[in-house]
C-alpha cells in the first residue's frame, strides 16, 4: 500500500511538514485485502484519515476491518485522532484498527500516541496511551453484523 494524501501542512512557524519533499504519493484508490482467513482489510495511512471518500471507498469494497498506522504530531493528535478514527468506524460500520508512533523524535517531531481499536458503534475497545507497547482486542464479527443490520446507513445512501 502507498499512502494517498501527503502531509503538507504549517501548524506554527517551528512545525512544518512537507512530506511531498521526499514523498511522492501512492494511486488513488483504496485497497481492501481479502483472505480465506480473515475478514476483509481496507488500508489507509496517517494522513489518509482526514479523507472520508477513502474509507467510504474501503467500505464499499467490502472492508470489514480498516488500519490506519500513523505517526499524529502531538497537536492534531490531541484534537482530532480520536474523533476522527470513531467517526470513520461509525460511518462505515467498521472496525478500525489504529496503530500510532508515540513519544519524543528528534530535536522537535513528538507524536500523539494512542494507538486505538474501535469497534463500528463507535467505542473505542482499546487505547494504548503515550508508552510503547501494544494491544490486541479479540474482534467478534457478530458484532459488525448487527450494526450494519440495525443501522443500515449505508445502504441507505442516496449519493
Amino acid at each position: 500500500y502507498h499512502k494517498i494524501h501527503l502531509f503538507d501542512i504549517n501548524l506554527s512557524e517551528g512545525e512544518l511538514y512537507r512530506e511531498s519533499d521526499n514523498v511522492e504519493p501512492g494511486p488513488v484508490f483504496g485497497m481492501v485485502y481479502k483472505s480465506e482467513n480473515l475478514p476483509p482489510i481496507g488500508f489507509s495511512i496517517c494522513y489518509d484519515l482526514r479523507f472520508p471518500e477513502l474509507f467510504r471507498e474501503l467500505s464499499e469494497k467490502g472492508a470489514e476491518i480498516i488500519t490506519v498506522p500513523s505517526a499524529f504530531t502531538k497537536p492534531t493528535g490531541k484534537a482530532h485522532w480520536e474523533v476522527l478514527l470513531r467517526a470513520r468506524a461509525i460511518e462505515n460500520s467498521s472496525f478500525v484498527i489504529a496503530p500510532a508512533q508515540t513519544g519524543r523524535h528528534g530535536k522537535t517531531r513528538e507524536t500523539h500516541g494512542h494507538s486505538l481499536i474501535i469497534d463500528p458503534w463507535g467505542r473505542v475497545l482499546k487505547d494504548a496511551g503515550t508508552e510503547p507497547g501494544f494491544i490486541t482486542v479479540e474482534i467478534d464479527l457478530e458484532v459488525l453484523q448487527n450494526v450494519r443490520q440495525k443501522l443500515p446507513s449505508i445502504n441507505h445512501r442516496r449519493m
